[in-house]
């Protein structure tokens, strides 16, 4: 089976769907019934690389300018210009049995533009309505559009129950499946020595959707009581100015400490040392980092939204109130005061975890490809 895969993010481009594009790679670098080409973006010039024996990867220079985890119009608009370029000419000597886009917008516009079977991953960010920079956008143009490319597409997947639910307000009558994300449950696993202090850690992209101000909030306030505790936030972004003045005025700057973006091997590491994860986030799909938490073992303090509870339950978390840094207090507060319900919590995150994989996913991705 030939298998043409669209994907603009592709690390060190890109954030979850980048992450679950090179570990679906890796699992499919594992079989001989499966041979993919991956066209993506790339930080500097034009090249092509052999992933494995059966997969290669094609990066187009889209003149990237920024961060490299938040992608302009102008990004998008180079790569999807490329991609269908060099795609018209792959298509003819490769003989693709389907296309597999992650994002129905810009890459599932242009699997749909080429003619040929594709199956279209929703990650999020091209949900109409899942951002709220998108918005007039997405009234203007974006949901007709997605509409069009979801009822042309043989497959639609989301990443979770709650994406299906946001893009099913979009079209009501699409047909939508839902495969999770997986987690290395090896690389992201329990440390046997408890911190000393009470530690709390964050890792997403430092931006204005993942409600960290109000995580920020919450922490100083409960500060202020339980001394012996810190945050952890571990990423980049616009929001990381705002954060640490946030945290300089409640006087909890010398708790909350700023570490930056990390490979996993770096990360792995820091969720040893915590006892707790937070994202307070106003929207998500399926969070690789609330997965990486879980896998963890900590205890998790999260907003409903995305596919937070299809991870999390009282057994291993609290849900909060999108926004509410009040929220956040009580809840740091009960697991600080409850160290048995802290420590049960943690186990049963671990044993959450364990029955998802990268494995399982990319297998539920070849019976797609097959069903297609």
């Amino acid at each position: 089976m030939k298998v043409l895969l669209l994907n603009y993010e592709f690390p060190p481009i890109g954030g979850g769907a980048a992450t679950a594009t090179l570990n679906l790679l890796r699992e499919f670098s594992k079989r001989n019934d499966v041979e993919v080409d991956l066209i993506t973006s790339s930080v500097d010039k034009e090249r092509q690389e052999q992933f494995s024996e059966n997969i290669k990867i094609y990066f187009l220079d889209i003149e990237k300018n920024g961060r490299l985890h938040n992608q302009s119009n102008a990004d998008l608009l180079k790569y999807s210009w490329k991609a269908w370029r060099l795609a018209r000419k792959l298509r003819k000597e490769k003989k693709y049995d389907l296309i597999h886009s992650f994002f129905g917008i810009p890459c599932g516009f242009v699997a749909m533009l080429l003619g040929m079977s594709y199956v279209v991953s929703l990650r999020g960010s091209d949900v109409p309505f899942y951002s709220e920079k998108y918005k007039l956008l997405d009234t203007l143009l974006f949901q007709r559009l997605s509409r069009r490319i979801w009822k042309k597409a043989d497959v639609v997947i989301a990443n979770s129950e709650g994406l299906k639910k946001l893009a099913l307000k979009s079209s009501p009558k699409q047909e939508i499946g839902v495969i999770y994300n997986g987690v290395d449950t090896e690389i992201f696993a329990p440390s046997q020595k408890k911190p000393e202090e009470f530690t709390i850690i964050s890792t997403s992209r430092l931006e204005k959707r993942k409600g960290l101000e109000f995580l920020v909030e919450g922490f100083g306030k409960f500060n202020k009581q339980y001394k012996d505790s810190r945050l952890i936030l571990i990423g980049g972004g616009d929001q990381e100015n705002k954060l640490r003045k946030i945290s300089h005025d409640l006087g909890a700057e010398s708790v909350v400490d700023f570490v930056g973006v990390l490979d996993l091997g770096e990360l792995s590491k820091w969720y040893k040392k915590v006892d707790v994860f937070s994202l307070p986030s106003f929207n998500e799909g399926m969070s690789n980092s609330l997965l990486e938490a879980i896998a963890s073992g900590l205890a998790i303090v999260a907003t409903d939204t995305g596919g937070t509870k299809e991870l999390i339950n009282d057994s291993n978390g609290i849900i909060v109130e999108k926004g509410s840094s009040e929220d956040v207090f009580r809840a740091f507060e009960k697991l600080y005061t409850d160290r048995q319900l802290l420590e049960s919590m943690k186990e049963k995150s671990r044993e959450k975890a364990l029955v998802m994989s990268w494995i399982n996913m990319s297998n539920q991705y070849l019976e797609v490809y097959k069903k297609v």
